[in-house]
């Protein structure tokens, strides 16, 4: 099982290039499964999380290739097997994703229930109980959801869904599905992340007529059919935000190539307050630290506010930052798996209920961690670029699964660190 090894105490200096996203891309490869015609994405990540996703639409018939240049050409015309099986799912939560596509053309559709992190709760019932509103019949019966549509209907049907709360692959799956319903679905306290306008703008170039993507109601008017496109996606707010904080805790000046600041003000608000230099522009992201900054308290919640997705990773940067600070995690209840490894490099955290608080330390020293999902991978190789001596970062399968080449970029920018295999 590979691992990284890290030396620390290297300022970080040069230019990286922010990867397409992984939260676009998954949904955008379900996507496909709308049309009997080619589509092709670009920019999309070599992730594990990627690599699953195509091996699963592979096995329902779908002709998928992942080129170099980042370019995956998508043919799902003789897809034949609308099922998703347990084996190609276990490790990815998106998974569900391929059921609003399926039954939506299909009419039918078997997915195993999802897996993924082990951060939490992350119920399916918001993506059934909407799917149901739209005419469907969905069971689930022995750790699968079985989907169909109602004797003597061939179409989903348009329908008001109001989500119990605000779900980003409830809203893409709902969604895909309504491009093909009869009649007007609209969707109730959508999620707004710069993923779901991205999907929009993709299932638009296929044919689909959808409005108000990016606001909380999301108006879609069914067609009979969608056709083949092209579509490139989006940056990754997240990986941009993971190298942000990583520049701001090792001092140095980093720019990152095809940064999107739009995405991630909250942020980056939070890393000007803490003492660093950012300037962005159309396409790029300039981050400039110096010195230890300070520490910052911030509460995640749903997009536009401060994003679950980037707390781990602020957390290492409060961790050797000036002062105190609290965390509150709103959106996941076991998103502090990274604070006892952190401790283990020499941080000073301190957990009640869904608050940490951190008492920011001069230094931390390295030493061997374990990675326990994929932000907290992340948080971990940041404490370890500013650590004392030599960190090791053990399961780094988890990594893996939303960083493209992580170590690579960061060694490109003068980091000390290596994958060992």
């Amino acid at each position: 099982m590979d691992k990284l090894i890290i030396r620390g105490g290297h300022r970080l200096q040069g230019t990286l290039d922010v990867s397409g996203a992984k939260n676009a891309a998954l949904p955008e490869l379900c996507a496909a499964l709308l049309s009997d015609e080619p589509v092709t994405l670009a920019n999309v990540p070599r992730l594990q999380d990627v690599s699953t996703m195509l091996k699963l639409i592979r096995n329902m018939g779908v002709t998928a290739e992942h080129h170099e240049d980042g370019r995956v050409m998508l043919d799902a015309g003789a897809l034949n097997n609308p099922e998703a099986p347990y084996e190609l799912v276990k490790t990815m939560r998106a998974s569900v994703l391929a059921l609003g596509p399926l039954l939506a053309r299909f009419g039918h559709a078997k997915v195993s229930l999802p897996g993924g992190c082990a951060i939490g709760s992350r119920p399916v019932d918001q993506h059934i109980k909407g799917l149901q509103s739209m005419g469907a019949v969905i069971t689930v019966d022995h750790g699968y959801m079985l989907a169909s549509l109602p004797a003597g209907r061939t179409r989903l049907k348009g329908a008001r869904i109001t989500t119990d709360m605000v779900t980003v692959t409830g809203t893409e799956n709902f969604m895909m599905a309504a491009t093909l319903a009869e009649g007007e679905t609209v969707l109730e306290n959508a999620a707004q992340e710069p993923e779901i306008p991205d999907l929009a703008e993709m299932l638009i170039q296929m044919g689909a007529q959808i409005e108000g993507h990016g606001t909380r109601r999301i108006r879609i008017q069914g067609v009979e059919r969608l056709h083949g496109a092209q579509h490139p996606v989006v940056a990754d707010r997240i990986e941009a935000g993971t190298f942000l904080c990583a520049v701001a805790a090792t001092g140095g000046e980093v720019l990152l190539r095809h940064g999107r600041a739009d995405h991630l003000e909250a942020v980056i608000e939070k890393l000007r307050e803490a003492g660093a230099t950012i300037e962005a522009g159309e396409g790029f992201i300039r981050i400039k630290s110096n010195g230890r900054l300070k520490a910052q308290s911030f509460r995640t919640t749903e997009y536009p506010g401060f994003p679950t997705d980037m707390q781990a990773q602020f957390m290492a940067l409060n961790c050797i930052s000036q002062g105190a600070s609290k965390v509150t995690e709103t959106i996941f209840e076991n998103r502090f798996m990274h604070v006892n490894e952190l401790v283990r490099l020499g941080a000073h955290i301190q957990i009640d209920g869904k608050v940490a608080v951190v008492e920011g330390v001069s230094k931390l020293s390295g030493a061997t961690v374990m990675a326990t999902d994929l932000r907290a991978s992340a948080s971990l190789v940041i404490a370890g670029l500013v650590a004392e001596g030599e960190t090791t970062v053990e399961r780094i399968y988890h990594l893996d699964r939303g960083y493209d080449r992580m170590e690579a970029k960061l060694r490109a920018v003068g980091a000390d660190i290596e994958r060992v295999k």
